[in-house]
């Protein structure tokens, strides 16, 4: 197994970090940022990414994983967001096919509620229309009958049949380390665990300095602009113009032969909407949408959350009786959404913001996962505006993330085979330092598989062969990713 020198190679970016002027700094490497930083690189401006955790931490890795234009927002009137969503969705699905798998969604529809059968069918065919005339599947109308045949379990009191439509499932953290890949692969300095400690405008842009969080060394850069693409931590940093209101999502996962849906299932309860998605052998139930005002860090679910979700779905699907010894695992994530000073966190809009001061700092904050690439385009628009460059036109809507190679072997919706040689690749080749970089961001092996301690055991001592850990060290990394698992799973 090839050996890393972990210190030496962040010695050596820090070294390209003092040595390089960079047009672009971009600090947060979730999607938003990560899709600046592949933008800006494309377009030739030299162009640096840090984050101060790893790579996908925050929200970026802790989503509902689908690619859609959000049906739902067509009933609030949101025509263009959903457009504009949708065309993004089906963009993702040509540069990016492997991380976008056509899901169908049936949203059974019943008697006295807000979702009349009739309004739907006119929705759904309106969401395909809004797709550019072609959704990665067809809309449909399904009878009664033709749901509880297609659905064993499902309350039948007062169904009135369903509609069934598509969206696209997807791999978050694996659609951002992707697009970083891209855009190292086009020159972009990609660097985790490094901290932006200051920001001064200086007469050439901005002096910034910088911490390795790792090895606690300092290190100091110039760029002529920086992005603040920092997700939930947008509003902390000094220079941001940015308000945001915080609402936290959670999700569970349970094994399919509890809930067997062979397409993805939407639930509604009052005025949310929550869905049953198969992942696997797995199904996805989620989410939450409330209002959170705790540490950004450290984001946890709590009984309540668990609590609210199985009773919806076994509201859905009285038969199943699930249970919390059924769920094998859970996330939680926080939306940066605009704060608009009004209305419940449902009815908050996904719009995005962006916003470039006089001196080139650049906050860009809300939006949606699926508008990431659309968002990094506008984005860099105006930076290339500000900054006088005449470089070639944005190009990430045709440029596939991958070249064919390097999309084999590679991880697309579902996790992929537990082997050293993927471990390898993680450490070697995709900026993974800790054991939960790899068990969590770079597979999702944390969240699916049942037996997750002795595989992540098995992870920890290949990171030792690559990295030169000692058992304590191993020990140590066992701690950090603290592999917990719901009671009785």
């Amino acid at each position: 197994m090839r050996r890393v020198n972990l210190d030496q190679s962040r010695a050596d970016q820090a070294a390209r970090w003092a040595d390089d002027r960079l047009d672009v700094l971009v600090v947060g490497g979730g999607i938003v940022g990560a899709g600046i930083a592949r933008d800006a690189a494309m377009r030739g401006l030299r162009t640096g990414l840090v984050d101060q955790h790893d790579l996908a931490f925050g929200t970026s890795s802790r989503s509902s994983r689908l690619l859609h234009g959000g049906l739902r927002y067509l009933a609030q009137g949101r025509i263009g967001l959903v457009r504009e969503a949708s065309r993004e969705k089906m963009t993702l699905h040509r540069i990016a096919c492997h991380l976008s798998q056509p899901l169908p969604f049936a949203f059974p529809t019943y008697r006295r509620t807000r979702w009349p059968l009739w309004q739907l069918r006119i929705g759904v065919k309106l969401y395909d229309w809004l797709c550019g005339a072609r959704n990665l599947g067809p809309s449909q109308a399904l009878t009664p009958e033709e749901v509880a045949e297609r659905f064993p379990g499902i309350n039948p009191h007062g169904l009135t049949g369903a509609v069934r439509y598509f969206d696209g499932l997807t791999n978050d953290s694996r659609l951002v380390l992707d697009t970083l890949r891209s855009a190292a692969r086009q020159g972009a300095i990609v660097s985790n665990y490094t901290r932006v400690e200051d920001a001064l405008p200086c007469p050439s842009g901005w002096t910034c300095h910088l911490r390795d969080v790792r090895t606690d060394r300092p290190g100091q850069l110039v760029a002529r602009s920086v992005v603040n693409a920092t997700g939930p931590w947008a509003q902390s940093l000094p220079q941001s113009t940015i308000r945001l209101r915080l609402t936290k999502g959670v999700h569970l996962v349970i094994d399919s032969r509890r809930l067997p849906v062979p397409d993805a299932v939407v639930i509604t309860q009052k005025d949310r909407i929550l869905f049953a998605i198969p992942w696997g052998q797995r199904v996805i139930l989620g989410t939450t949408d409330t209002d959170y005002d705790g540490p950004i860090e450290d984001v946890a679910t709590e009984p309540d959350d668990v609590g609210y979700i199985l009773q919806v779905a076994n509201t859905a699907f009285p038969s199943a009786a699930l249970r919390e010894t059924d769920v094998i695992s859970t996330w939680a994530g926080l939306r940066p959404l605009i704060d608009s000073g009004r209305g419940g966190p449902s009815d908050i809009s996904r719009a995005h913001e962006i916003r470039l001061s006089d001196s080139g700092w650049l906050d860009v904050a809300g939006g949606k996962l699926t508008t990431y690439r659309l968002i990094a385009e506008q984005a860099v628009d105006r930076l290339v505006q500000y900054l006088g460059h005449h470089g070639p036109p944005c190009r990430t809507a045709q440029q596939p993330l991958l070249e064919p190679e390097e999309v084999q072997g590679v991880s697309g919706v579902l996790p992929p085979e537990v082997t050293a040689e993927a471990v390898e690749h993680y450490c070697a080749g995709e900026w993974a330092v800790h054991l939960d970089d790899v068990m969590i961001r770079r597979t999702g092996w944390y969240y699916y598989l049942p037996d997750v301690e002795s595989v992540a055991r098995q992870v920890a001592g290949w990171m030792a062969e690559i990295f030169g850990w000692d058992q304590s060290r191993q020990e140590a990394e066992l701690a950090r990713i603290a592999c917990k698992r719901p009671e009785g799973s």
